[in-house]
Formats: structure tokens, sequence, C-alpha cells
């Protein structure tokens, strides 16, 4: 039995509304590996800097999917569980973390591949998250691929609706 998850549409727009939250994530990290590294330069060290965001990226939807739900999630009401509506494990979820590069990895491949111009780029990326957003309409549950790979899925988080459980 697939429970099935939240609306697309509110998954989309919690995707977006995290993206923000992410973009001041990223500002206070970036501020701090400045500062640590007193790099002066935009480009310098920009393969560490990177690094160095992936890792606070995975810690940050390391620690709140264990938790249940990012910032993002808890305003669209929105929670993160394993297959059988438990808790996921620190492990599951940055296992989920690895798992969700799905969403950007691809295009940005083939653009390392080409010599694209910015707007190319941008409208392959875009182009690609739809469609992977879209494949989930054919997964069980209507999950995202991520999710059933992770062995987790999205519920609905209403107040005063309990998450359905599967026995």
């Amino acid at each position: 039995m697939f429970i099935e998850a939240p609306s697309l549409k509110r998954r989309l727009a919690c995707w977006l509304y995290e993206g923000m939250i992410m973009f001041g994530v990223v500002f206070v990290a970036g501020y701090l590996f400045g500062s640590l590294t007193q790099t002066r330069h935009g480009l310098d060290n920009r393969h560490a800097l990177q690094a160095f965001l992936f890792v606070v990226f995975g810690i940050y939807f390391g620690w709140f999917w264990h938790k249940g739900q990012t910032i993002a999630m808890k305003a669209w009401h929105i929670k993160l569980t394993d297959r059988l509506g438990s808790q996921v494990s620190q492990a599951r979820a940055v296992w989920r973390y690895f798992l969700s590069w799905v969403w950007l990895l691809p295009p940005l491949l083939v653009a390392a591949l080409g010599k694209l111009s910015a707007g190319e780029v941008a409208v392959i990326v875009f182009g690609w998250v739809l469609i992977y957003a879209v494949l989930a309409r054919f997964a069980p549950g209507r999950q995202f691929w991520h999710d059933i790979f992770a062995g987790t899925r999205l519920v609905d988080a209403k107040p005063g609706v309990a998450p359905p459980a599967l026995a």
C-alpha cells in the first residue's frame, strides 16, 4: 500500500521556499568560509568553498530531515518519514541528501560538458527540474524517485491530522 504524497504544487512551492532559506545558509556559510580562509576574491578557493557548502547543506538537511521537517517543510505542512511512517534515521537522512542531488547534477553535468551560456544552463536546469517533478506522477504513491530509493516518503503534516502509517 502506498500513501500519496502532498500535491506536486505544494511540494514544489516548499522546494522554492527552501531555496530562499538556503540563500541565507549560503550567505552565513560563505562569510564563515571567507573569514576562516581569508579569501579576498570570489573566485579564489571556489572549489574548496563548493565542497564546504556541500558539507554544510548535508548537515542542514541531514539534521532537519532526521527531525522530520526543515523550516520550509514546517511552513508548508509537509513531513518526511520512512516507509513505515516513523522518524527517519540520521543515516537515511544523509543518504536522501546524496540522492536528492538528482534534482541538479544531471543538467549541471550536461552544462559542464558543453560550452553553454548562462541562459542555456538555466533552461536546461529548469527543464530537468520540471521533468523530474512530473516523473513523480508515475512513481508509487506519487513520491519523488529519490525518496523511493532512500526509503523515505513525504506526507501531509497539517495541524490536527495524524500522518498515515503503513501496517
